[in-house]
């Protein structure tokens, strides 16, 4: 056993994998933070009106979530160069994320829009409120608490995918693993604590789901 696995050998590599652990936590969150911000404008698009506003929106929306997120980060990394637009890779990694995920989390704000009754609208104009007032104050309120369950989902989800970034040589946890592997000839040791670790990961944006859950129910 203690050569299949070596309890000595994990423990000393330990701290290289929960700080690679960390900057995957890192990524994640300010991915998933910025991915809120891009689904709103997505969806309002896709909502509005004018119909070369929404047909742009939703081919947008459709071409992202049709193709594979390992191709856009390749297109992202390798294919803006070609451009004359380098980005770093932590950069192209945290952009990719944030635009393939913020086109999934768009057609949640476009379906819990949709489902707010339009006489809510009209009753605050009655009452005067601007358009940005209405939708600020009335319409995205109603609009978060119905999300989070699917949102939570997303985080894990994104939790997971960041080990994707290893493609492109950014330092997150899979890669750490692998490094590790490379320069020991050992893999089960850092292959198993990162798979405990993107686990517990998980499960901690699963508990962070329930408890927003319960505090947007109790309001």
């Amino acid at each position: 056993m203690s050569e299949f696995f070596s309890i000595d050998f994990a423990i000393s590599i330990l701290p290289r994998l929960l700080y690679a652990a960390g900057v995957t936590v890192q990524l994640t969150l300010t991915s998933f933070a910025i991915a809120m911000v891009v689904g709103l404008p997505l969806a309002l698009g896709r909502l509005s009106s004018f119909k070369i506003v929404s047909s742009a929106a939703g081919a947008f929306i459709e071409f992202v979530r049709g193709t594979p997120m390992l191709v856009q980060l390749f297109l992202v990394f390798f294919g803006l160069p070609k451009l004359g637009l380098s980005l770093q890779p932590v950069t192209a990694g945290v952009l990719t994320l944030s635009v393939h995920y913020g086109c999934y989390i768009a057609e949640v704000y476009r379906g819990n829009l949709q489902a707010i009754n339009p006489t809510q609208r009209e009753a605050a104009w009655s009452l005067s409120l601007s358009p940005f007032d209405t939708f600020k104050s009335v319409l995205i309120p109603q609009t978060i608490p119905p999300m989070i369950p699917i949102l939570g989902t997303y985080l894990i989800g994104m939790f997971k995918d960041a080990a994707l970034l290893a493609s492109i040589s950014v330092f997150e946890l899979l890669t750490t693993a692998k490094l590790i592997g490379t320069e020991s000839f050992r893999y089960t040791e850092p292959m198993t604590i990162a798979g405990l670790l993107f686990l517990f990961m998980s499960l901690a944006a699963a508990g962070l789901t329930r408890l927003l859950e319960r505090q947007w129910t109790n309001r």
